[in-house]
This record gives structure tokens, C-alpha cells and sequence, in this order.
């Protein structure tokens, strides 16, 4: 029994670290892209202050609002690399 509590918890410690190992090089390949998330699809909080958490944007492509878009594609899908600009 306790082994078996060993290894379960082994493999759980393996998923949590690759997990977090791989999150720095999927943010190296993505920006923040203002204005182009639609109401309620917005990435995190507000450049405006407006509110704190993703979903919770109130309209569609508020320049202050924003997502993460593939790099380089930001700008050719008519959004800004800086909040509060068309």
C-alpha cells in the first residue's frame, strides 16, 4: 500500500513539473493582442482597470482589453501590441 502511495504520488510530482516546465515556452511564442477580444472573451484583466479577470470584458475589440495571439499575427488581425490604441 504505501508503494503503491509512492509511486501515485511520483507520478503526479512528473505531470505538475512538466506542466510548469512548458509554460514559459508557450508564452515565448504568443503577445498580447489589445483590442480584438469580443465581450466576455477577453484574456485577463482590463489595461484600463475596468474590471480584473478574464471573460469579463464588456464590449467587443475594446482597445484596453486584450488576448494572447500567435506572435507577429497580432497587428494583421487589427489589433495593437499596446493597450488603448486602434
Amino acid at each position: 500500500m504505501k508503494a503503491s502511495r509512492t509511486l501515485i504520488a511520483s507520478a503526479l510530482g512528473a505531470v505538475v513539473a512538466m506542466a510548469a516546465a512548458s509554460a514559459p515556452a508557450v508564452a515565448a511564442d504568443k503577445e498580447k493582442c489589445y483590442g480584438i477580444a469580443m465581450a466576455g472573451k477577453n484574456d485577463c484583466a482590463s489595461a484600463a482597470g475596468t474590471h480584473s479577470c478574464a471573460g469579463q470584458a464588456k464590449t467587443d475589440k475594446d482597445p484596453n482589453d486584450w488576448k494572447y495571439v500567435a506572435k507577429g499575427s497580432c497587428e494583421k488581425m487589427g489589433g495593437s501590441l499596446q493597450p488603448g490604441k486602434k
